[in-house]
């Protein structure tokens, strides 16, 4: 039976993971060997993996049924082979890296802002796997931000008042705060707006989390100013440095985050340089396996 192995990378959450063959199927005890890191760590990294795009597929499913997350509002042309893989790069649906104001560059630009996957539908995102293909020479790297450790830093006059507060997620609402506002109706509705509390209990670790990011646009019940003011304060909080690890990318890297309690954004890279990375991403439903034991 193989055993993980685990490195801590950040003195609150993050570690490097080995021990474990990701590329070949998981034994039900090498699932709640990840389960039980993941509760821990939040982010696990996993260097040197020479994944096709089923493995890494294979792995995710291990974990629960895949998410396709915004590609049910654009269902655009896409280039890789499975619609469950979500394409994390600058390449066009013909294998180019995409002119500068391209939908392709405006989703990288999106990702550049503190967001948890799929906040924005319910059920939302558990698990991200992101696997790098190709590399820019410099920049692109992803931050990490936990949002455990960003609660317990809170004042106690703070929690207090988000104790019984929920926000409204919206998924184009990143879109449109770049600039694009070119959808239709239908394309508006196709996820409706999700409402989740700012104040949850992680259900595998048991820890109280403080859940913001930028898909959140209002406060239920709030002016929508106030909330949007509080909010960008909460996520300010949340994402102090000390609560941050960044990861620098090498080929071959899979990362794997727990959306529930981490946030994470890209960094800036020139975008006329190709990057390649693949998404693969699991829906937090009760039939998931997210469990240790």
């Amino acid at each position: 039976m193989s055993s993980l192995e685990l490195t801590p990378l950040h003195p609150l959450f993050a570690a490097e993971a080995r021990g474990i063959d990701i590329t070949q199927p998981l034994s039900p005890s090498e699932v709640k060997q990840i389960n039980a890191a993941m509760n821990r760590y939040a982010v696990l990294v996993w260097r040197g993996q020479p994944l096709t795009g089923q493995q890494q597929i294979d792995f995710a499913k291990a974990f629960g049924p895949l998410d396709l997350g915004l590609k049910k509002v654009f269902k655009r042309p896409e280039r890789l082979e499975d619609e469950r893989l979500i394409d994390i790069s600058n390449v066009d649906a013909e294998g180019k890296v995409a002119r500068r104001d391209s939908p392709k560059n405006l989703s990288n630009f999106a990702n550049q802002l503190w967001h948890s996957d799929s906040s924005f539908q319910n059920p939302r995102a558990a698990y991200s796997m992101l696997h790098a293909l190709v590399l820019p020479s410099w920049g692109g790297n992803t931050e990490f931000a936990d949002l455990r450790a960003a609660y317990d830093a809170l004042p106690e006059r703070t929690r207090s008042e988000i104790e019984s507060l929920c926000a409204e997620h919206y998924a184009l609402h990143t879109r449109i705060l770049l600039g694009d506002e070119a959808y239709t109706d239908d394309q508006k509705k196709a996820i409706p707006p999700a409402v989740w509390p700012l104040v949850q209990t992680h259900p595998g670790s048991g820890r109280k989390l403080l859940f913001v990011g930028v898909h959140a646009r209002e406060i239920i019940g709030w002016p929508v100013a106030e909330g949007r003011m509080f909010l960008s304060d909460l996520l300010e909080h949340a994402t102090r440095r000390e609560f941050v690890y960044t990861h620098e990318w090498q080929v071959g890297d899979l990362v794997m985050w727990d959306n529930r309690s981490t946030l994470h954004r890209g960094r800036r890279y020139d975008i006329g340089e190709r990057r390649e990375l693949r998404r693969t991403t699991i829906e937090d439903v009760p039939e998931a396996t997210l469990m240790a034991a």
